[in-house]
């Protein structure tokens, strides 16, 4: 076990989770990942891994670790989510790629006016926010400026 996933074992334990094989299991795949997965992907790669898992299991796992605040929801077209391993632990917002599904976190994002603002507007006592910037990566904007290039080339004069 490396040290992440020690780590989140030990916060695991203090705040009274276990840590079963199959936690660890869904653990070890998202710590082991660099992209962000879907649960159907963390599905595919625990049971290649580790045998049977069920989809249940590997849904229930990855909402304990949102709740404990250890992996970070990336929030995609309609209702698709994906998750990835909290990085920065620090509170942070994500810019996704339309394109690929690179994701770049960011940090400094400075909504308190705002959220006092709209407290006071509707009343509402704000617990916490999600923002995120959806657009064009600069690799992928680089592909489409290649592919432009390309067909102006291929188009007879």
């Amino acid at each position: 076990m490396g040290s992440v996933e020690k780590k989140i074992a030990t916060i695991m334990r203090e705040r009274g989770y276990k840590l079963t094989p199959q936690r660890l299991a869904v653990l070890n795949v998202v710590v082991d990942s660099e992209d962000h997965l879907t649960p159907a992907a963390i599905y595919d790669k625990v049971r290649h891994k580790h045998g049977a898992v069920g989809l249940v299991t590997i849904y229930r796992t990855l909402n304990m670790l949102d709740d404990l605040g250890l992996i970070c929801q990336v929030h995609g077209h309609g209702d698709n989510r994906s998750y990835l391993i909290r990085r920065p632990l620090e509170h942070h917002h994500h810019l996704v790629c339309s394109e690929c599904g690179k994701v770049v976190d960011f940090t400094g994002c400075n909504l308190c006016e705002l959220e006092r603002r709209l407290s006071e507007e509707t009343g509402f006592e704000i617990d916490s926010h999600i923002l995120e910037f959806a657009g064009h990566c600069r690799n992928c904007r680089n592909k489409a400026v290649k592919q432009d290039v390309q067909m102006l080339h291929a188009v007879p004069e």
